[in-house]
């Protein structure tokens, strides 16, 4: 993969930000995978495709849309009926789907250069996420691992929870920057951290 320049870039100002008398509340960061797959399989091979993404990455997916897992530099989630996310430090993980799966099992579609990451973490992480997507993130509707596709007004976002208080959202590359100064807004009232 060729070296790019992020799409963050001119506006990724480190340092702390916002309302801070009560500390940081959230920290921000862009995430860079080496790798953003997504998988589609076809009718009646969700289990197949399911497997496939266990023998290369060793995650082990539930059925059905949401479920996910991550660990050791890697994630899966699905997110839609029969289809899913991959993400990871490989960046060749789209090739070696490519050679695992049989054209009657799926499709696999490389999205490392369409997309850009964002790690969204702290006490506080909930509380700004919910304010920019109708979604409940409460730790037992939404459990670490899983993962969901929806949009914040005209921008398409995938979002995993990573961790207890740590969510990564991807966004089209094209909107990173304009997604980025909104959650920007969005954080300042409980205080932030960019690194």
């Amino acid at each position: 993969m060729v070296d790019q320049l992020s799409p963050l870039e001119p506006v990724l100002r480190t340092g702390r930000h916002g309302h801070l008398a009560d500390g940081v509340g959230v920290r921000l960061a862009e995430t860079q995978p080496g790798s953003i797959v997504q998988l589609a399989a076809w009718p009646g091979e969700e289990k197949a495709l399911i497997r496939t993404i266990k023998q290369v990455t060793g995650l082990a997916l539930p059925d059905g849309a949401g479920g996910g897992a991550c660990g050791n530099g890697k994630a899966a989630f699905g997110f839609a009926p029969g289809r899913f996310m991959v993400i990871g430090e490989d960046e060749n993980i789209a090739g070696v789907f490519a050679g695992k799966l049989s054209q009657k099992t799926g499709t696999v579609t490389d999205l490392s250069h369409g997309r850009t990451g964002i790690r969204v973490s702290g006490a506080r992480a909930e509380w700004v996420l919910a304010k920019l997507f109708a979604i409940d993130f409460a730790l037992p509707a939404f459990p670490v691992g899983s993962g969901l596709s929806t949009v914040h007004h005209d921008i398409f976002a995938q979002i995993q929870r990573s961790g207890a208080d740590q969510f990564d959202v991807y966004v089209f590359r094209s909107f990173a920057r304009a997604f980025w100064h909104t959650l920007r807004l969005a954080s300042e009232e409980v205080g932030y951290e960019v690194r």
